[in-house]
């Protein structure tokens, strides 16, 4: 089982493509990772009254009902809204008095911000002259995402989330003054929670993120899950799909079958590793880093599944090529044609596993072991027909043993790099400064007929 278990399969249903079939087909599309194994769940215990759930020897907490600890996991069940097109976003309080929010959860990000003022795309703004415990920072922070940006003061305030958590916690929260393309038309929620790593938070790492603020404050354990149940629904209906976010454990009920791991590659966004592609049982034949350019990250802020541009043009040729797909322009004004949209969009920097893909499985983000793992999810379903699978484990003989192209440098790296280069530019550039005066000091010296005094070449003449 060594080699075979160092892959797993997660074929994605042409639905996903193009959500037009009357029924289900062989899943034509698959995206496989590398994995180490599968984790079985075993016998659930019954939830009921008795001590706090242990965490578990692999770093994760069941997600039973614990008495008197400070989080109730039964609780976080379908504690989410939303669906892929506009975000999947959960409630919260926050500030003395509390003042409640719809928060987007995004798992490509590290900030925890909100509206910070009336917006014509908002129906609500957290309003901090309003809390006795807000307290602020005194600096802002800005952040760019691939679409939208925001700047927000940064300050710090007690929040509760209702589903799921009996006391409140002191986290650091920015309060949005400005933005562009980041509250759009039609979406229902007023702020953002960021849980990926600190590494990428803004303006810098220091700034404890509302995820570990959460751990380290209601002592669970460092893990949560997700399950969004939107897959084969339309994005234009009412926006309230639901799913559910438990935040320090995974929930029995929620999946089916087996949690398959794929590891961290490293610890910024929830980057992983894709070994191939392939469209109707038909590889890609691309090399597996092209895959992963420059990085390969599951985001649940993100809608579609998005593909480096040389891989994304290879799924449009391929699906071409097998006839799963049929796109044709349709002519003339007033024809009664049902619009489907394509679920893949070509990226410049990443191949992102977005909410239209994580819509098919319940998705276990483990930070404890480092690791993302995917089970079936059986909201996942049309007609009582699932839309996705997970199978394995296959071989891997034929792919690299890295697909991970080597990562740019980190900020702190990056700093401590531009620090060095000033400081040795500083160096040559006073020693520079004395070659140029020493001349001057020393011209009423007498010539020593020995010397060759070529002024074309001191380095008075070539500075600038």
């Amino acid at each position: 089982m060594g080699a075979l278990a160092r892959a797993l399969l997660l074929p994605l249903l042409a639905q996903w493509l193009l959500r037009a079939a009357p029924a289900p087909a062989p899943a034509p599309f698959t995206l496989p990772l590398r994995v180490a194994s599968a984790s079985s769940r075993g016998a659930a215990p019954t939830p009921g009254p008795g001590p706090p759930a242990e965490p578990r020897a692999d770093g994760l907490a069941l997600a039973l009902e614990p008495a008197g600890g400070a989080a109730n996991f039964l609780a976080m069940v379908d504690n989410l809204q939303g669906d892929s097109g506009r975000g999947y976003y959960l409630e919260m309080l926050i500030g003395t008095p509390p003042q409640k929010l719809q928060i987007l959860v995004d798992t490509g990000s590290s900030n925890f911000a909100v509206a910070g003022a009336p917006h014509p795309y908002v129906d609500s703004y957290f309003d901090t002259g309003r809390s006795s415990t807000y307290r602020p920072k005194g600096f802002d922070v800005t952040v760019k995402y691939t679409q939208g940006s925001w700047t927000g003061f940064v300050g710090e305030d007690v929040v509760t989330i209702p589903k799921g958590f009996n006391s409140s916690f002191l986290v650091n929260i920015a309060t949005i003054f400005e933005s562009e393309n980041f509250f759009l038309p039609g979406i229902k929620w007023n702020g953002i929670l960021g849980l990926a790593y600190a590494s990428l938070a803004k303006p810098s790492s220091s700034l404890e993120t509302f995820f570990d603020s959460l751990v380290a404050q209601a002592k669970i354990p460092n893990v949560f899950s997700m399950q969004m149940c939107g897959a084969g629904l339309p994005v234009a209906g009412s926006g309230t799909n639901g799913g559910s976010l438990v935040l320090g454990g995974i929930e029995p009920t929620l999946y089916k079958g087996d949690i398959w791991y794929t590891p961290i590659k490293e610890e910024w966004y929830y980057q992983i590793e894709i070994l191939k592609l392939e469209i109707g049982g038909q590889s890609l034949n691309l090399d597996c880093r092209e895959y992963n350019a420059d990085k390969a990250i599951v985001d649940s802020g993100t809608t579609l599944l998005r593909l480096p541009q040389k891989v994304f043009d290879a799924v449009v040729e391929a699906v071409a090529r097998t006839s799963l797909l049929y796109i044709q322009p349709m002519m003339g004004a007033g024809l009664n044609y049902e619009c489907y949209r394509f679920g893949i969009s070509p990226s410049t920097n990443a191949l992102v596993i977005g909410a239209t893909v994580m819509e098919g499985f319940y998705v276990v983000f483990d930070r404890a072991r480092k690791r993302v793992g995917f089970a079936a999810s059986p909201c996942a379903e049309i007609a009582g027909a699932p839309v996705s699978e997970i199978s394995g484990p296959f071989s891997t003989e034929d792919i690299a043993s890295n697909c991970v192209p080597a990562l740019p440098l980190s900020e702190p790296i990056l700093w401590i790099v531009s620090y060095t280069l000033m400081s040795v530019c500083g160096i040559i550039l006073l020693i520079l400064i004395i070659l140029l005066l020493l001349p001057f000091r020393c011209r009423h010296l007498p010539p020593d007929p020995e010397v060759v005094n070529d002024e074309s070449s001191l380095v008075r003449h070539r500075w600038k």
